[in-house]
């Protein structure tokens, strides 16, 4: 299935995204809101959806995969990019759209839906995310010689894998591994930013699967892997650096204006980059929402079973058309 219309949208001074729409253009409305921040959206996203019901519209966020310029965080927040959604629609002229996403997805669909609920028909989120303090702490782990699993976060259950990601640093610096990462991703020399990329972005994908895949990033990766390895880590540690743009709860405060709307939370059991515990804490808040918990699956919407309960919540969604 390729996509029938793509484009740019200019929503101010440096930032122009890239937008595209497949499957059926008189069909129900989705936008597929990626995670990261940073990841960028990629042509296997418009499987989830039936391209005969649907009318699929996918883009990259600001700095992320088509989007221009790449990696760059000038005015880009969770409020520029809610804006960004809003100016979306409204370029395109469709009155009420699904909102899909997962990850940094499910936030951004959150915050976007409760500044815009008239607009969502409904939502239908993956491996939810609420941006709170424990989050981050959990995926960033501690330094070493922390005692606990609270401390280690992921690498209390992928030792090896965070050892890899905090040997990256050095020793004096890795009191504070998400400051000591970030001073390394802004930084514009190549021979800096590059590796300190690569090295997040393997850490993440290593924690991503309940069966990781064989093959990891190396450090003679590709340009191409770069090029998307930096928009992801650098952005994704600019917003774990601001607490998201968000206010502590703001989401769970919100979610009143939705409380009418049809959703389904689909939630890997064993998901390590976004634990378990908070969807279930959004599920038991959101008391219309509809929680299904795959029992075999980590984080990844690639995950059969993950990828199984995705596509029936877009064929339940049908009914909306």
């Amino acid at each position: 299935m390729d996509a029938y219309a793509s484009g740019v949208l200019d929503v101010g001074p440096p930032h122009r995204l890239y937008w595209e729409q497949s499957g059926n253009p008189k069909g129900l409305p989705v936008v597929f809101l990626h995670g990261g921040p940073g990841a960028g959206t990629a042509p296997a996203y418009r499987r989830f959806f039936d391209p005969e019901s649907y009318r699929i519209i996918l883009f990259d966020q600001r700095g992320a995969g088509r989007s221009t310029p790449e990696a760059d965080l000038t005015d880009n927040t969770t409020a520029h990019l809610v804006a960004d959604i809003e100016a979306l629609r409204q370029h395109l002229d469709i009155e009420r759209w699904v909102v899909f996403g997962g990850s940094w997805g499910s936030t951004l669909a959150l915050a976007y839906g409760e500044a815009h609920p008239a607009r969502c028909i409904g939502f239908i989120l993956r491996g939810v995310f609420l941006f709170s303090q424990e989050e981050v702490d959990w995926f960033v782990g501690a330094s070493e010689g922390s005692k606990g699993p609270s401390s280690k976060g992921m690498g209390w259950f992928f030792p090896e894998a965070h050892r890899a990601f905090a040997g990256h640093i050095p020793v004096a610096e890795r009191g504070d591994l998400l400051a000591a990462y970030y001073r390394r991703l802004i930084n514009p020399d190549p021979a800096v930013h590059k590796p300190a990329a690569a090295a997040w972005c393997a850490y993440e994908n290593a924690c991503s699967r309940l069966i990781p895949a064989q093959k990891s990033v190396r450090a003679d990766a590709s340009d191409h892997y770069y090029a998307g390895a930096l928009s992801m880590a650098r952005i994704e540690a600019h917003y774990m650096m601001n607490g998201g743009f968000l206010a502590p709860d703001q989401l769970l405060k919100g979610l009143e204006v939705l409380a009418k709307h049809p959703a389904v939370i689909v939630q890997g059991r064993y998901d390590m980059v976004c634990p378990i515990a908070t969807a279930d804490r959004l599920a038991r808040a959101w008391s219309g929402a509809q929680y299904r918990v795959v029992a075999d699956a980590g984080h990844s919407s690639m995950e059969p079973g993950i990828r199984a309960a995705l596509v029936k919540a877009t064929e339940d969604f049908k009914l909306y058309r």
